[in-house]
Parts: structure tokens; C-alpha cells; sequence
């Protein structure tokens, strides 16, 4: 994995592939490379470590020239970031191909094709793929018939993207757990992982389907589906909103898409709340029957939405008392789940694409839920498509890889989802959804008080800039609101953070605690806050510098050592929507300091497609 673009067409393509590497930028890489047909009917292949500006560079000199290309940025499962394990591959000097996913059984593949003769030039699964198709194309098969045999042997997941030299103008593609989206030109068409790379040449764009092989030519298109039939996929008109994303006066992505957040969450609670109630069509118009007769929550997600299914745990069994289990999408898929009559199955995503989420969301559909329900960022996505009821988070294009808006939009999707819940469960007053209600409604307001707070973070930033651990506390519904902060940390600054109960300082972390040990809490106004000044007096008495964020009105007292931070007051529910901001603004501030690449922190990606 990690970004593919293909383009065919009556014009070179060249530039068309680069610009759409730049837009799939944010997506996080370590290589980046390019494949053109010429008119000649040879390909030419570029591939560089590192940057996009190192391959536009190479081609500012020496132009390739041509009118069908694949271009690649890479993050690497299998081989290091390396010249030889950039993407494309190519077998001999007449199929080249790109890939996105994970081949499972490219060991056996690889061995048997050693058999064959074929020589390996790299370390990674993608290049079976390519000298399999080469040797189905020796068998006298055209592209499209070569790469159909070759998935037939592939286990595990793919996107792909495949030229020849002996059939110009041709390019193959095809999807497995890994998402592909065709763009609808005239004289032209394109392939692409994500609709953005397309947005400069086209807003029109069919999303392939699970299991869809398609070949493209400048005039035309041809789709089957899984089962070799033919198959007609509609044209879906891309909004400007989709597909737009510049950093503007910012620095960063990151820093603007946390100032984002007050209109990301306004868009995201509009035509949803009423006067003084959400909403009952939230979900369609079969989600209230469905949230009545829930009897069980069943939540699966990874990372930063793993956390927010954490957070909307508590709000589930509190508001609506309906148990709730959270489990990461990598682990539910490997255990024997049993799943009680009535259970709902929420799945998490920011892109709904991620590859353990859509696989846990696979198998929910043949266990036994009472339905299956996404909230998710991406309208077209394949979590979006495959799931029962969907509830948008409207964040926008998150491009930074560590996500913020889209975590904090996941959390009002969550509670609007819960009040509902609680409501049609007959466990909430109508006085109480009132005044949630009227909380959602000022929360903008409220999270735009706490983004006063950004320059006097910056300053304490400082601090944190020659540090190696950092921990992270908080109680009840508040840790994990400080396992998001010490994941943010961590993604970003580099810096070796963890986040636990601060209950549980006594049972282990306290032996952590020094002078260098920097200690970041979390202490809302809520019923837990005098056990959280006491463990805090824990941290102090042995020596530990305390950063608090606190409640304006909990009149946390500075101590030498001890640093408060006010944040603004807001209702004891909403508390961790708001107090996830200035985490978000000191893990910024922190990297910043430190100099890291904070849009594209190395090793990872922005959405993990691959197991």
C-alpha cells in the first residue's frame, strides 16, 4: 500500500499521475514511483525513495512521454523503503503493474515462480503478482483474461493496477479489501485508491465493488463483478466538499483541521437536533424500530476510533443502560465471539476503509446481529456501502494521518446515536435530552473558547521538547479521552507515551514517576474529581512535573511543579469532546518543537488498508 493512480488517455499522462501522488500525499509513504507507455509501446519506469518532489524531479529532466501510465506512493508491509521495493514492478519489459494490500500466500507463489525461471529483483509480495500475470500473458491471453487467472491465485487482500506493452492504451484493475474508484472521463479514463487524486482531471467517478475486475481504455470502460458477470455501477458526481483540501493560512493540516473543529461538529449535528430532541430519522426510517428492541452494543474499531467507541461506551450504559463491549477490529476478528439475541454491531472509521474493520464488519453480517451500523467520514466508502444503517460524521477531507476532527465528529455521531438509543429504550427524561440537546448546541461555542487556549499551550510545549516518556491520566469516561492523548503524543512528536486509570497510579505506573516524567491529566468537574486530586497529590509527592487541564470552576491551585491549564466548563457528558482539544494542541505544538514531520509521521498511513 499505499496511494494508487492509472490514467489512459489521448494526451500524455505523466503530469495527470503526478499531480494525483501529490493529492494522495497525506495518506503517508516512503516511496513514490511511475510507469508510462510510450508511443514506441515500451515503458518507461521511474521510482525514488522518499518524497513525490523526488520522482517530479527525476522527471523534470527526463520526461516520460506517453499516453497510459500507473504511477504509486508506497508505505511499506514487506521490504524496506527502498529503491528496489518502490512500486511499480515489472516482469520482463512488457507487464508493469501498482498494488495496494497484502498477498498472504506470496511465499508459496514466490517459490513456485523461482521454479518457473522468474527472478526476484525485490523483497515484496507485489512482485508475484506482476510475474504471474506475465506468465498467464505467455499462455497467449490478453491483459484482462491474465490478470483474471492471476487473482484466482491470490489469497489476502489487493488493488491493482496493470499495463502491457503489447496492448497500448490498456490498463487492468481490479479490488479485494482494498478500495479502488474508477474516474469517468471523455477520452479518458482513470483508476485510483482515492477519488481525491482524481478531483483535477474528474468529478465523476464509479466506485468498484468487492471483488470487481475492470479494464479502461481512453474510450471506454468494461466492469464484471466477483462472479465474472457483466456489471453496471452508477456514476456518482463528487462535491466540491469531498475533494477540496489546502492547508491555507496554517501551518500545518493537522493545526487547521483542529480549528476546524467547531464547524466540522456544527455541520455534523445539523437537521439532526430539534428544539429540544434528536432527531428520530438520524438513522433512516427503520433505525428507531432497531434501536428499541436493542437489548446489547457490540463496538469494533481501530486506533483513534477504537477510543471513541470507548468513550461511547460509557454514554451507552449510562443514558440508555444497555450493556456496551468495545473491542479493537484485529482482535474481534480472531476470538469466538458470541453474540446475545438483539445486539447491535457498530463499526468505527474514518475512511471506511480500514481493512480489520470492514473484515470484523464481513463477519458480523453472518453472526447474528440484530444489525450492522457505520459511522463514518466517507459517504462512498465500502464500510459506508456494506453496512445496514450508516451515520455520517461530515468532518470533511481529514488529511493530516493523526486524525482530530474526525475523532471529535465520531464522538457527537456517537452521542446523538446514544440519546436516540436511550430514548427509545424509555430511559431518558425528556428534561435530560433537553439539556443535552441544548449542550450539543453550544458545544461549538464552547470548543471554540478552548482553542484560546492554543499560544499559552504552545508555551508550555516547550517543556515537553527534550523529553523521551510522557503519562497520560484520567477517570471514568476521561481515560480514554487521555489514551487519545498519549496516542496523538506518541504518532507525532515520537515522544513514548501511555495513558492509564488514575486509579491505577498505585498499581504499577507510579514507579515511572520522576523529575522527567512529565504527567498529563485530564480533571472536568465532575463526581470523580476529588479521587483525581488525590491521585494527582500522588504524582507531586514523588517528585512528578503535573500538566492539568482542568475545570475553570475546580479550582485546581498551581503547585510548584504543577501546571493548570483552564478549560472552559461544559456539561459533565460533553466533557470529553471538549477536553480532547488542548491534547490535540499540545501533541501539535509538541512535534512542532521537536521538528517532526507532523502532517506524514513516519511509518504510518492514513488509512490502513492492509491487515
Amino acid at each position: 500500500m499505499c496511494g494508487i493512480v492509472a490514467a489512459t488517455a489521448r494526451r500524455d499522462v505523466a503530469g495527470i499521475l503526478l499531480e494525483g501522488l501529490k493529492r494522495l500525499e497525506y495518506r503517508g509513504y516512503d516511496s513514490a514511483g511511475m510507469a508510462v507507455l510510450s508511443a514506441h509501446n515500451t515503458i518507461g519506469v521511474y521510482r525514488r525513495p522518499g518524497k513525490v518532489i523526488n520522482l517530479e524531479t527525476m522527471l523534470q529532466s527526463h520526461p516520460l512521454p506517453g499516453a497510459c501510465g500507473v504511477a504509486h506512493t508506497r508505505w511499506a508491509t514487506h521490504g524496506k523503503p527502498e529503491e528496489r521495493n518502490a512500486h511499480p514492478h515489472s516482469s520482463g519489459s512488457d507487464v508493469t503493474l501498482v498494488h495496494n494490500g497484502i498477498i498472504e500466500n506470496y511465499e508459496t507463489l514466490r517459490a513456485q515462480l523461482k521454479q518457473q525461471g522468474y527472478v526476484f529483483s525485490s523483497d515484496t509480495d507485489t512482485e508475484v503478482i506482476v510475474h504471474l500475470v506475465h506468465a498467464e500473458k505467455q499462455k497467449g491471453l490478453s491483459l484482462l483474461d491474465a490478470v483474471r487467472n492471476t487473482l484466482q491465485k491470490l489469497d489476502g487482500a489487493y488493488a491493482i493496477a496493470v499495463i502491457s506493452a503489447d496492448e497500448p492504451g490498456v490498463i487492468v484493475g481490479a479490488r479485494k479489501g482494498s478500495p479502488l474508484v474508477l474516474g469517468m472521463g471523455i477520452g479518458e479514463h482513470f483508476l485510483a485508491s482515492d477519488p481525491l487524486a482524481l478531483r483535477q482531471v474528474t468529478d465523476s467517478v464509479i466506485y468498484l465493488e468487492e471483488g470487481d475486475l475492470v479494464a479502461i481504455t481512453a474510450d471506454g470502460v468494461y466492469i464484471e463483478d466477483h462472479q465474472g458477470n457483466d456489471a453496471k455501477r452508477q456514476v456518482t458526481r463528487l462535491r466540491e466538499g469531498q475533494v477540496s483540501a489546502e492547508k491555507g493560512e496554517y501551518r500545518h493540516y493537522m493545526l487547521k483541521e483542529i480549528f476546524e473543529q467547531p464547524d466540522v461538529i456544527r455541520a455534523t449535528l445539523e437537521e439532526r437536533i430539534g428544539q429540544k430532541q434528536v432527531l428520530s430519522n438520524i438513522l433512516g426510517p427503520e433505525g428507531a424500530a432497531l434501536l428499541a428492541r436493542t437489548r446489547q452494543v457490540h463496538i469494533v474499531a481501530c486506533g483513534t476510533s477504537y477510543h471513541t467507541g470507548l468513550i461511547a461506551r460509557y454514554w451507552i450504559e449510562q443514558l440508555a443502560g444497555v450493556p456496551c463491549q468495545v473491542e479493537v477490529a484485529s482482535e474481534y476478528r480472531y476470538r469466538t465471539v458470541v453474540v446475545p439475541e438483539n445486539t447491535l454491531f457498530v463499526t468505527v472509521s474514518q475512511s471506511g476503509e480500514t481493512a480489520d474493520t470492514l473484515a470484523a464488519l464481513r463477519f458480523a453480517k453472518t453472526a447474528g446481529y440484530l444489525a450492522t451500523v457505520a459511522i463514518v467520514n466517507v459517504p462512498e466508502s465500502s464500510l459506508c456501502r456494506e453496512s445496514d444503517l450508516v451515520l455520517m460524521t461530515r468532518a470533511g477531507p481529514e488529511i493530516g494521518v493523526a486524525s482530530t476532527k474526525a475523532f471529535t465528529t465520531q464522538l457527537i455521531a456517537f452521542l446523538l446515536l446514544t440519546i436516540l438509543l436511550a430514548r427509545q429504550q424509555g430511559r431518558l427524561p425528556a428534561t435530560r435530552e433537553a439539556t443535552l440537546v441544548e449542550g450539543l448546541r453550544a458545544l461549538p461555542a464552547v470548543i471554540e473558547q478552548t482553542l484560546q487556549l492554543d499560544a499559552r499551550i504552545k508555551v508550555l510545549s516547550e517543556q515537553f521538547t527534550e523529553k523521551h516518556h510522557a503519562l497520560f491520566l484520567g477517570r471514568g469516561v476521561q481515560y480514554p479521552v487521555a489514551l487519545e492523548g498519549a496516542l496523538k503524543l506518541k504518532e507525532i512528536s515520537y515522544i513514548h507515551a501511555e495513558a492509564y486509570p488514575a486509579g491505577e497510579l498505585k498499581h504499577g505506573p507510579l514507579a515511572l514517576v520522576d523529575s522527567e516524567m512529565p504527567v498529563i491529566a485530564v480533571a472536568p468537574n465532575d463526581q470523580l474529581l476529588e479521587k483525581l486530586r488525590s491521585n494527582l497529590q500522588e504524582v507531586h509527592a514523588r517528585g512528578g512535573q503535573l500538566f492539568v487541564f482542568a475545570d475553570a470552576r475546580a479550582h485546581m491551585g498551581e503547585e510548584s511543579d504543577m501546571h493548570i491549564m483552564p478549560v472552559p466548563h461544559v456539561d459533565e457528558t460533553l466533557a470529553p469532546v471538549v477536553y480532547t482539544i488542548p491534547l490535540q494542541l499540545l501533541a501539535y505544538h509538541v512535534a512542532v518543537g521537536k521538528g517532526t514531520d507532523v502532517d506524514q509521521p513516519r511509518n504510518l498511513a492514513k488509512s490502513v488498508t492492509v491487515e
